[in-house]
């Protein structure tokens, strides 16, 4: 979001498009692969890839987060703030509405195979003006075959409609390590930490404990993916034992952090 809390304006390239040269567009040059940490909306679908190092998408819904192994799918119109820290290497993808690929009005988190990843780089060099019936536009055609068929990931981090309970979630997240718990709000406002266990669930579709881990995961993913001790992250986002932050992780991301990074760098 700009300072004044407003939408800014897309630079220079995507501006100045009225309309994609190709159904799909994405060359590295062309494209300002670089983080946009305002808030700002496309004409256009996007799809936001790192190479290299966790890219973060925040919505009015909430947090959509990506290591390498994933991608975001932005659709047109959505209001949206990315975050990554330096020395992330993004791909943009930008795709024609009118294809018909993956419709839906919401953000989600896409899996990133070996080969869509192959394609995503491979079609990075692709001309702007590829000829359609071509072999760059046979890839492109791949590639959006490919980005419809991955599987969705569940790394998305709804936040609550209630003022009270966003601000509560804000603050958790601005400090993963500190402790955070339901009953000072309800205290405050009067009602049972049930009442408020309950508002939440049904604003997220998650227990506040469950958000609260999904949350310390999430922010985990970073110094993960540059290589920190386990241990060291584990302490840092609130686990008391590495062998509980282990688990929570496995649990979620189907392998534990070792394994998942070592995914990453290996292609095979």
């Amino acid at each position: 979001m700009s300072s004044k809390g407003q939408e800014a304006q897309l630079p220079a390239g995507l501006s100045d498009l009225h309309a994609l040269p190709r159904p799909l567009y994405g060359h590295v040059e062309a494209l300002p692969n670089r983080m946009l940490g305002y808030r700002h909306r496309h004409p256009w679908v996007q799809l936001a890839y790192a190479a290299q190092g966790v890219l973060e998408v925040s919505t009015d819904r909430g947090r959509y987060v990506a290591p390498p192994q994933r991608a975001i799918w932005i659709p047109q119109g959505t209001a949206h703030q990315v975050r990554c820290r330096a020395g992330t290497s993004i791909r943009s993808l930008y795709i024609d509405s009118d294809t018909g690929h993956r419709q839906g009005s919401g953000c989600r988190v896409l899996v990133v195979s070996p080969l869509l990843r192959e394609l995503i780089d491979a079609f990075s060099l692709v001309p702007v003006r590829y000829a359609v019936d071509g072999a760059d536009g046979r890839l492109a055609a791949v590639l959006l075959d490919r980005i419809a068929a991955a599987p969705e990931a569940d790394l998305m981090l709804p936040l609550p409609s209630d003022a009270d309970l966003r601000q509560l979630c804000r603050s958790a997240q601005a400090h993963p390590s500190r402790k955070a718990s339901l009953r000072p709000l309800s205290e405050r406002r009067g009602v049972s930490e049930k009442t408020l266990s309950r508002l939440f669930l049904r604003e997220t579709g998650l227990t506040f404990r469950a958000w609260l881990q999904r949350m310390r995961l999430l922010a985990a993913l970073p110094a993960l993916e540059r290589g920190a001790r386990v241990t060291d992250v584990a302490l840092d986002c609130g686990y008391e034992s590495l062998s509980a932050f282990i688990a929570a992780f496995r649990k979620l991301f189907d392998a534990s952090p070792g394994e998942f990074f070592a995914a990453r760098r290996d292609p095979a």
